[in-house]
């Protein structure tokens, strides 16, 4: 997502002249730019007239500091007017009264009854809710079945009712079970249409009408653009929704729903998620947002994404065995296997200051790592704990069984050996200092 957006927005910065100071002249080229590029990426036409002449209006006259360029100071203020577009600051879901009750609405293929369970999971480990999916979808060919499967993926339980053909009765009776069962947080998955029809509109009006939730997101997919925006603004004149998701952040998205339902809707986009995972869900923090359109990455959300994968105790462990110089094979899968957790390869890569760039036409996908664990797991134990075993003949046998090469093998060990000297370097404090003067 962004990816076109973030081209044209570096080159137009790059159009910038003169030093000192920003003036109408030097400027005017540059924001032509900023406005074709949002307009590219399918941001509203008056949303994007409005942002860049607000940058304009703070941007002319400003001292430029002996430390930046014209540019960088003009990226300045171009990223707190997207942080602004976007929201501001992010927003909460309200789930403090017991049970509180989630409705999801928006239209069909949106991704609600994918994004409500991961929802349900992201509520059950962030919040330490005891969460209850309800299927009031009866319209959609095996759409409850959908939601039972993904119920059980998430370990959280689904409300179902045979022959029962009311959603609002549906959602009704839901709700008294959670009290009865004690689950903390009903979220209700309502059913979408190909478009927004008048019957649609009434029944999940009826539905918010008897359940009275205390939180309406509107999922929206991503992909669709301004069409998104508008269906936003529609559903939003019947429910007045408290929030939005954005879906299918991972497909090939121009970013104007983004950047433009806010000012149109005036409701906060509170979720973003991509992929079928039901791990693919993030909180939206519009400063955090800016950083990757700009390409300056998104640091916070790494260390966050590695922090939940973060073991105390099995930390401690290793860092005694590097101490010892006792690392191996099964601490270097162990310690894959916590990357893999994290998410997507080229994702996490992208979140890296000025990585994101570099990655963008590389093919890197989530088997990066395949043939590393296949070599590793054609070692014996003995061969895993202490590799300086690994001769001619091992290193042939382990090619064939991992289906590798044995240039292959040899390149894997060759950075295993140079891993576990930096890691017995690094945990030797005097010698930080020296590292990081090398060249």
């Amino acid at each position: 997502m962004f990816e076109n957006l973030s081209e044209r927005l570096e080159k137009s910065f790059k159009l910038l002249k003169g030093q000192g100071r920003i003036t109408e002249i030097n400027i005017a080229e540059t924001l032509k730019e900023v406005r074709r590029a949002l307009l590219d990426a399918d941001v509203n036409f008056k949303i994007a007239k409005q942002f860049t002449d607000t940058v304009k209006q703070k941007a002319i006259g400003q001292e430029v500091l002996k430390s930046v360029n014209p540019s960088q100071m003009l990226v300045k203020i171009v990223h707190d007017e997207l942080v602004d577009l976007m929201g501001g600051d992010k927003t909460d879901i309200n789930i403090k009264i017991n049970p509180s009750v989630i409705l999801i609405a928006g239209l069909q293929g949106s991704g609600k009854t994918t994004f409500s369970g991961k929802l349900a999971k992201w509520v059950k480990l962030k919040r330490s809710k005891n969460p209850l999916l309800v299927a009031c979808d009866i319209y959609r060919p095996a759409a409850i079945e959908q939601l039972k499967i993904i119920g059980s993926q998430v370990e959280v339980p689904v409300y179902t009712e045979t022959g029962n053909i009311d959603p609002v009765l549906i959602a009704r009776n839901a709700v008294r079970e959670a009290k009865k069962n004690g689950n903390d947080l009903v979220i209700i998955d309502t059913a979408g249409r190909l478009a927004i029809d008048e019957q649609m509109m009434n029944e999940i009006s009826a539905v918010k009408q008897a359940v009275n939730p205390h939180e309406i997101l509107f999922v929206v997919d991503s992909m669709t653009g301004q069409d998104a925006v508008n269906t936003a603004r529609e559903f939003n004149e019947r429910l007045d929704f408290d929030g939005v998701v954005l879906t299918k952040l991972d497909g090939d998205t121009r970013g104007g729903a983004a950047l433009s339902i806010k000012s149109v809707v005036n409701k906060p986009i509170k979720f973003v998620s991509s992929g079928e995972k039901m791990d693919a869900i993030d909180i939206f923090y519009p400063a955090r947002m800016a950083d990757r359109i700009l390409g300056m990455g998104d640091i916070v959300s790494l260390v966050e994404k590695a922090q939940e994968q973060y073991d105390a105790e099995e930390a401690r462990r290793l860092q005694k065995k590097i101490a010892k110089d006792q690392f191996d094979f099964d601490d270097f899968i162990n310690q894959i296997q916590q990357i893999k957790k994290m998410g997507n390869v080229k994702d996490l890569m992208s979140m890296i200051p000025g990585v994101g760039k570099a990655v963008k036409d590389l093919d890197i996908d989530d088997n990066a790592f395949k043939s590393i664990e296949a070599i590793i797991r054609s070692m014996t134990p003995e061969e895993r704990t202490n590799p300086v075993v690994l001769n001619g003949s091992r290193r042939k046998r382990i090619a064939m069984g991992s289906g590798t090469s044995v240039q292959e093998v040899n390149k894997l060990i060759k950075q295993f050996d140079e891993t576990r000297r930096m890691m017995k370097m690094m945990t030797k404090g005097g010698n930080v200092a020296k590292m990081m003067g090398r060249k």
